[in-house]
């Protein structure tokens, strides 16, 4: 997409997000509701299938589009940014690289419109950075999986209509032993367990699955059985590019907020963006943020080319995520007690950024992924 065409895009969708999300990203987070119709809206936009081939209903953009979409969201709205990303990447990003054609077909239109709503399963109560050790299982009984056991965390868990859910189909703690299925609805012995209470991102649904005597179909298999863990490695390889997007939109947010408040607000018969210590913090804010982004881009340009983005994914996830923590300390420290109020927004941007350090790997699991590249 030329530059043009990315820019109204970029209009476009801060226009939406201005009308339809800004006046109500307060009302959302007290009250913890998932804004299911404004998801809908936005798949009309062609912003729920950014990444799915037109082929399959999707706007088939490259990547590069797709973090504009996700910064535009996030600047304003983290839990929207997020429900976006999870959406996009992670269930429908792992359809559309690991099904097969039939399987694209069956799913991919009703995901790209948000006609349906999509989870992505991986993590359990007691497994989290550890997802080898699993405890959810599958067993093969005719042309059936009958699966048990319980997912945790997961985003869009009650409102989904589908979910991508890895389980073991194998040996306990082996990457072969793990296949990933995908589980509409409805399917009897598949409900929803309780919504987590979260410090941020309220407005991001995010509950267990659980499951009891569930039977899926064998056609419902992504890919091969066994190889499901490998599937799940590379759709974070993808999905990290998308947190440092959400997080890059959050540090954005809070700069531009910080900025506009030192410009506006006077102490000692000046502006506080006259006074060295504002104007610093400023300054090493929006360093961070160009940099953050420089980082992003990178791994945008690897995962447009189809070269390997695990080192250059899991850099950007990890340092966007930080950088989104910092800008959002700092904004509240440069907006001072009104920054601690719920009347100014920089203390949502305070309580979202943290997730962008814990979700799809934390900072600890993404410097171990950037160290095994290095030392290769």
């Amino acid at each position: 997409m030329g530059d043009e065409n990315r820019e109204m895009m970029r209009q476009m969708v801060r226009e939406f997000v201005e009308k339809q999300v800004c006046p109500h990203v307060m009302e959302w987070d007290e009250a913890q509701v998932f804004p299911v119709d404004t998801f809908k809206a936005m798949g009309q936009l062609g912003l729920m299938g950014v990444l799915v081939p037109e082929e399959y209903g999707g706007a088939g953009l490259g990547y590069d589009e797709y973090v504009d979409v996700i910064v535009e969201v996030a600047r304003v709205c983290g839990s929207v940014g997020l429900s976006l990303a999870a959406h996009n990447s992670l269930c429908s990003g792992h359809i559309l690289a690991f099904g097969n054609d039939e399987q694209k077909q069956r799913w991919l239109p009703k995901l790209a419109t948000a006609e349906w709503i999509g989870a992505w399963a991986l993590t359990e109560a007691n497994t989290g950075s550890d997802a080898l050790r699993m405890g959810t299982a599958a067993v093969l009984d005719g042309d059936e999986y009958v699966v048990n056991g319980a997912k945790n965390w997961i985003t869009h868990g009650k409102s989904g209509d589908i979910a991508v859910v890895m389980v073991r189909t194998g040996e306990k703690a082996r990457s072969h032993g793990v296949s990933a299925l995908v589980i509409k609805k409805g399917t009897p012995g598949f409900t929803h367990g309780k919504k987590e209470n979260k410090l941020g991102m309220r407005a991001s649904e995010t509950t267990e699955l659980i499951f009891d005597n569930c039977r899926v179909p064998r056609e419902n298999l992504l890919g091969e059985e066994g190889d499901g863990f490998r599937q799940a490695m590379k759709v974070l390889d993808g999905g990290r590019i998308s947190i440092a997007a959400l997080a890059l939109g959050i540090a954005k947010g809070a700069l531009a907020a910080a900025t506009k408040y030192a410009k506006e607000r006077h102490q000692f018969g000046q502006p506080i963006a006259n006074f060295q210590g504002i104007s610093f913090k400023l300054a090493d804010m929006a360093t961070e943020v160009e940099a953050a982004e420089l980082l992003i881009r990178q791994a945008c340009a690897l995962k447009n080319r189809g070269e390997d983005v695990t080192k250059n994914s899991a850099m950007a996830k990890y340092y966007a995520s930080e950088v989104a923590v910092r800008c959002a300390t700092e904004a509240v420290q440069i907006f001072g007690g009104y920054g601690y109020t719920k009347d100014f927004p920089v203390e949502k941007y305070y309580r979202d950024s943290k997730l962008c350090t814990i979700g799809e790997g934390t900072s600890e699991i993404q410097k171990l992924v950037i160290a095994r590249e290095v030392l290769k």
